[in-house]
């Protein structure tokens, strides 16, 4: 069992069971007319959650009518991609392939990846009024991944977050980002509204390219109503306050970014595994890290690790979106009520197909696919 963790388990699980998304019933108080153009106007503050039976045409849908959702809390950024053949020198000036902007970061990432596989997902997230939020926007929304975007806000004092992704030809990347609304748009004091959502979730998804500030507020809220959370590690490359450390049930990062937290090498799995038990020294129980080719692991204190290696792609495109896909993935079927080694191998299928397709949230799987591909590989 995972300590500390309270997963709802009014879900009862059959790999190869396929999703109708569900129509989600959702009860309003007082619409403030005021509010993001990205929310629909019909819910802007989640009271209760509901399961429409009429909308879901499978009547062996595993989704319970009462299933609490998957929220994200993070970034959303419109990621502009270069392809090239190398990273330039220093200095030096290179010509690309191609050029393309596309929705992308890590937040709505994660919450397209949870949409896209058929669980009922919610975004929170700031974005600027203008070209590249909207873009974020549609692809997110009813007429793209189908995101619940009630708790999207717009703001007209800062851009849309965005990211220059360089990808070579071997599908590897590297990425800077200007956090924009992401970093500069919240508020010193989460709502009530914003705080309601996560509170009322099944399970919830932070990650660092937003301020430690509201994360804080969000794990804290989330933690006192008994709602497991996963701490994705990736974006600032500061310090992660012991605050916010001491409110998540699980820590996230991959190889690179667990050596950097912990000033220790993890070139093996033995240095993997002594860095992760620095981590535990720091109060975090549960680790799951995402090791690229070698695979994954879940660390669990006092517990033997859980390894899954990868489930080999075809082709690797790009892998950009691959960190994310596999940690919405794994939270999927955690809330889904999967035992562990159920929850590695399906956020690996999910990883595996993501990397075939360009781009972050283009390259997320359905959950078709990703049952298609766990059957075959077994």
């Amino acid at each position: 069992m995972m300590k500390g963790i309270s997963v709802s388990q009014s879900i009862n699980y059959n790999p190869y069971i396929e999703f109708n998304r569900p129509q989600l019933q959702i009860s309003t108080v007082n619409p403030n007319p005021a509010q993001s153009r990205f929310s629909r106007p019909r819910s802007l503050r989640v009271l209760s959650l509901s399961v429409d039976p009429s909308a879901n045409r499978n009547p062996k849908s595993a989704v319970d009518a009462h299933a609490p959702p998957l929220v994200v809390v993070g970034s959303a950024n419109a990621d502009i991609y270069v392809e090239i053949e190398r990273l330039p020198k220093e200095g030096e000036t290179i010509s690309a392939k191609t050029g393309q902007t596309l929705a992308g970061g890590k937040g709505a990432n994660q919450a397209a990846c949870g949409a896209k596989l058929m669980y009922p997902t919610y975004f929170v997230g700031r974005l600027g009024e203008d070209a590249h939020g909207k873009l974020i926007a549609e692809a997110l929304g009813d007429d793209g991944c189908g995101v619940h975007l009630d708790y999207v806000r717009s703001v007209n004092n800062e851009p849309t977050g965005h990211a220059v992704v360089m990808l070579q030809s071997d599908g590897q990347n590297s990425i800077i980002i200007v956090g924009g609304a992401n970093m500069k748009a919240w508020p010193e004091i989460m709502s009530d509204d914003d705080l309601e959502i996560v509170r009322n979730a099944g399970i919830v998804l932070l990650q660092r390219e937003i301020p430690d500030s509201i994360n804080i507020q969000v794990a804290k809220a989330v933690k006192k109503a008994g709602v497991p959370v996963i701490l994705d590690v990736g974006g600032m490359d500061t310090p992660i306050p012991n605050e916010l450390l001491d409110s998540i049930d699980i820590l996230s990062p991959n190889e690179t970014e667990l050596s950097r937290l912990t000033g220790m090498p993890t070139e093996t799995f033995e240095q993997i595994s002594q860095a992760v038990a620095k981590c535990h020294q720091l109060g975090v129980k549960q680790v799951l890290v995402k090791l690229g080719s070698k695979g994954s692991a879940l660390f669990i204190q006092g517990e033997k690790p859980i390894q899954q290696s990868i489930i080999p792609a075809a082709q690797v495109v790009d892998t950009t979106g691959a960190g994310d896909t596999f940690t919405a993935a794994f939270a999927v079927a955690m809330v889904e009520g999967k035992s562990h080694e159920e929850c590695l191998r399906f956020a690996a299928a999910a990883a595996s197909l993501c990397v075939q397709v360009k781009g972050a949230i283009p390259s997320m799987p359905d959950r078709k696919s990703v049952l298609k591909l766990l059957n075959f590989s077994i």
